[in-house]
């Protein structure tokens, strides 16, 4: 059966490499991804891939269609996806020596057209960053399209004081997760 990745997110391609899962088609979805009013940070990570791998499952009938989406969330609010060096640094101040949520949503479209979505979080906690290491971080452009305006695969990891949960949940895609929710499917790769 033919494997769709509804993401062009180059760390789902390699996560999933990883655990030895090549799809045979990436057909990002292209949508809205403004946060409801209201919607709260679980939800719209879970909102986000369904909408996405039901999108792409429309263009590839009888396929496993695996869409996914990563939120970072202090508290009730939904950090964005840093756009600008500006974006990034209001995350980062927001983050710096405080404990925060990363959200990942996954979704599964199958071949049959049943929708199943998983949430994963993990608590990550970032030690107070100094006015050097902003700078230098935000420079440095790692942040780009990031969730909450920071990579951990990447420099970012030198901030983080503790994770607890799925590591590859911060990347972009939890892996055991996602693995589990494709073999219970029938998936094999």
């Amino acid at each position: 059966m033919p494997l769709i990745l509804a993401s062009s997110s180059p760390r789902r391609r390699e996560l999933l490499a990883q655990i030895g899962i090549v799809p045979t088609a990436i057909d990002p979805a292209d949508i809205d991804e403004t946060p409801l009013k209201d919607e709260l940070p679980p939800q719209h990570a879970q909102r986000l891939a369904a909408e996405k791998a039901q999108l792409v499952a429309k263009r590839h009938p009888g396929a496993f269609v695996l869409g996914a989406d990563t939120v970072v969330g202090c508290g009730r609010r939904i950090l964005p996806k840093a756009e600008t060096a500006e974006q990034a640094k209001l995350c980062l101040t927001l983050l710096s020596g405080r404990r925060h949520r990363v959200h990942g949503g996954v979704a599964l479209v199958t071949p049959e057209g049943k929708l199943l979505r998983r949430h994963v979080m993990t608590a990550v906690a970032m030690k107070r960053l100094s006015p050097q290491e902003l700078a230098s971080y935000l420079a440095g452009k790692e942040w780009d399209g990031k969730a909450g305006g920071y990579a951990i695969q990447g420099r970012a990891a030198l901030f983080v004081r503790e994770i607890i949960g799925s590591y590859s949940n911060v990347v972009g895609l939890p892996l055991f997760e996602t693995a589990m929710l494709l073999e219970g499917q029938g998936f094999r790769w």
